[in-house]
């Protein structure tokens, strides 16, 4: 596993040793967990943007969509 050195703000530090002390695990674990999830969300947003710049992916009017579905019952 590789390491990493990173500033970080005191007001950070304090917010992430509290965190760390309600999980029960070390600042390491709680960090990892984090840049993990973050990155797994900066995956999603990165996917979500490359499909609202296709210019071949249809734009749907939601009040056309919203009206349909009510007739669909």
């Amino acid at each position: 596993m590789s390491q990493i050195t990173a500033r970080v703000p005191q007001p950070v530090i304090d917010a992430l040793d509290e965190a760390a002390a309600q999980l029960r695990r070390s600042r390491a674990q709680v960090v990892r967990e984090a840049l993990e999830r973050y990155l797994a969300d900066y995956d999603d947003i990165a996917v979500a943007l490359e499909r609202l710049r296709d210019p071949s992916d249809p734009v749907l009017d939601w009040d056309e969509v919203r009206r349909e579905l009510l007739d669909s019952d």
